[in-house]
């Protein structure tokens, strides 16, 4: 089992997936690979997540799946029982902390301030999700942490485009991005995977 900073080091972009129909999932999840985008991360926001989860990891092997939008113990469990290789939460309770130490699926959770992050590094964990980013003071205020916490490295995510990602990505502790603008809805429902191809492959790029 890779660790989480093994798996940000992966791809520039962590493409953040909401799927609605479980149909699309491996199409989708081929089309991102197609483009150079090995990790992905399925939120667990619809019904059809656990499903799509399963099987995206049952017929893409190369592919690094997580579980996004992980808010409780139960959601943690169900997701690695199907075979995910990390989990990522907005936020990190008390219940995530105890059951991430169980598991060998790790964590990535979410913070936006200074309290977050030395809770978050008094678990024991060093990679933190920073989000809402863009709400948040963006690319800005992730650099400011690097003064107190320079063992810290972030993933932001929340407003991310293809146009600010850069900003981020310039950023000694920045190990990657997500973004939700590599998947959009009417992409999706209309099968058009070779554009959704295009999209992972602009971000790709970005780590070049």
């Amino acid at each position: 089992m890779k660790s989480i900073a093994e798996i940000l080091k992966l791809s520039p972009v962590i493409p953040v997936l909401t799927i609605e129909t479980a149909d699309a999932a491996v199409p989708l999840a081929r089309a991102l690979l197609a483009g150079g985008l090995r990790v992905l991360e399925v939120t667990l926001r619809t019904e059809a997540a656990l499903t799509a989860i399963a099987a995206i990891v049952r017929e893409i092997p190369e592919a690094v799946v997580g579980a996004g939008t992980v808010l409780n113990a139960d959601d943690y469990k169900r997701a690695c029982d199907i075979g995910v290789r990390f989990i990522v939460s907005p936020g990190l309770t008390d219940q995530l902390r105890d059951v991430a130490r169980k598991h060998s699926v790790p964590l990535l959770p979410g913070v936006v301030t200074a309290s977050e992050i030395m809770r978050g590094l008094d678990a024991g964990l060093s990679h933190f999700k920073f989000f809402p980013a863009e709400s948040s003071g963006g690319a800005a205020a992730v650099k400011a942490f690097a003064g107190p916490f320079a063992q810290v490295r972030f993933c932001p995510t929340g407003g991310v485009t293809l146009d600010n990602a850069r900003d981020y990505l310039a950023l000694k502790n920045v190990a990657c991005v997500g973004g939700t603008w590599l998947a959009p809805k009417h992409l999706v429902d209309n099968k058009d995977w070779a554009a959704i191809t295009e999209l992972a492959s602009d971000a790709a790029a970005l780590g070049k």
